[in-house]
């Protein structure tokens, strides 16, 4: 690596098994290029979905935490007595947009070295800021498509660290277990037995589950307020679901039959499985608009009007899901329309 390579290194970090290691790579780069000048050490961690999530100072916390914590590892592995020439900065990207593909995240990093000038970024090889997901070969690629110089730290992966080894927590299973002894219990005549069988198939279903089953650690407060939240979207749902019956009641027995089906695409503000499970859900729930297919954000959808459409892209659901999931704030988002969605789509 040349000097002008590693004047600024940008380094993205997430809490992963590697990024202990990929800090001293990147150290050690730096210790070497600067007998040629001073270099500049970037290390940034890139905020998921912080700007309207109500959990965002906890998230942030968590994000700065991090930094103090890398920031330590660089002074110790430059020792008592550090060469010269060799700067640390520390920054949370993506506070103030919304993130969620890997060209997402690509934006905000890209974004940052343009600012600082950075010409090298280097990443960590366990590095997926989304959550469980594996998002660091895609990243790459997005990461591409600008003239800067990207590379994987060349550290060795902890064979012990697979999916199930780095998420696994004793909240997750807790909560897995809890979940799946409660829906076996209302299942059942509540004897004997039934608490025993329940209580060996809950803990089953946690062994198996509970590493795969959030991309964060679950909160007792942060799920009670969904679920309280959860208790007023249900009403709003059911009169959704009413008054679309009404509509499709009025077209069906129409003598025009007056119908205009289409596949629209829907670009929504959600995300994570939950809320995104839950809007599409709710989407087929309501008579004349059927979700087809998700990718990441963009949710193809049947409708079987133009009225029903034109209620889709006005962002009822939308935001009522966001307020379920992520509080008030995220529930004044701009609506779909107002985003400049038009939802245009092929006929169908």
């Amino acid at each position: 690596m040349t000097a002008s390579d590693a004047r600024r290194l940008l380094v993205p970090v997430d809490d992963s098994v590697t990024l202990r290691n990929t800090v001293a790579y990147v150290v050690a780069e730096a210790e070497t290029a600067a007998t040629d000048g001073p270099v500049e050490l970037h290390f940034v961690d890139v905020a998921t979905t912080r700007s309207v999530d109500p959990d965002a100072p906890e998230e942030l916390s968590e994000a700065t935490e991090l930094l103090e914590r890398v920031e330590v590892w660089v002074e110790e592995d430059l020792g008592e007595d550090p060469p010269t020439g060799i700067s640390v900065e520390t920054a949370v990207l993506g506070a103030d947009r919304y993130l969620f593909s890997p060209g997402d995240y690509a934006e905000a990093i890209l974004d940052y070295a343009a600012d600082v000038g950075a010409d090298r970024i280097v990443l960590d090889p366990e590095y997926s800021p989304g959550g469980a997901t594996p998002m660091l070969r895609p990243l790459q690629l997005e990461l591409t498509r600008d003239d800067i110089a990207v590379e994987e730290a060349p550290v060795e992966r902890r064979t012990e660290a697979t999916v199930l080894g780095r998420a696994a927590s004793l909240p997750k299973y807790l909560t897995v277990f809890g979940a799946s002894y409660l829906f076996y219990m209302l299942l059942s005549a509540w004897k004997p037995l039934d608490f025993l069988t329940g209580f060996f198939t809950a803990t089953l279903v946690a062994v198996l589950l509970a590493p795969v089953a959030f991309s964060q650690q679950p909160s007792v407060f942060r799920v009670g307020k969904q679920l309280a939240r959860m208790a007023v979207f249900v009403p709003y749902l059911l009169k959704e679901i009413a008054v679309a019956n009404l509509q499709i009641a009025y077209v069906v027995l129409h003598p025009s039959l007056p119908i205009d089906p289409k596949i629209v695409e829907l670009r929504a503000a959600v995300w994570g499985d939950a809320p995104v499970t839950t809007l599409a859900n709710s989407i087929t729930l309501t008579p004349g608009t059927l979700t087809v297919d998700v990718t990441d954000r963009a949710f193809d959808i049947h409708s079987l009007t133009a009225g029903s459409r034109e209620d889709l892209f006005a962002g009822g659901l939308e935001r009522a899901v966001r307020f379920v999931f992520y509080g008030r704030e995220a529930a004044a988002i701009a609506s779909p329309r107002e985003r400049g969605d038009d939802g245009e789509g092929q006929d169908g």
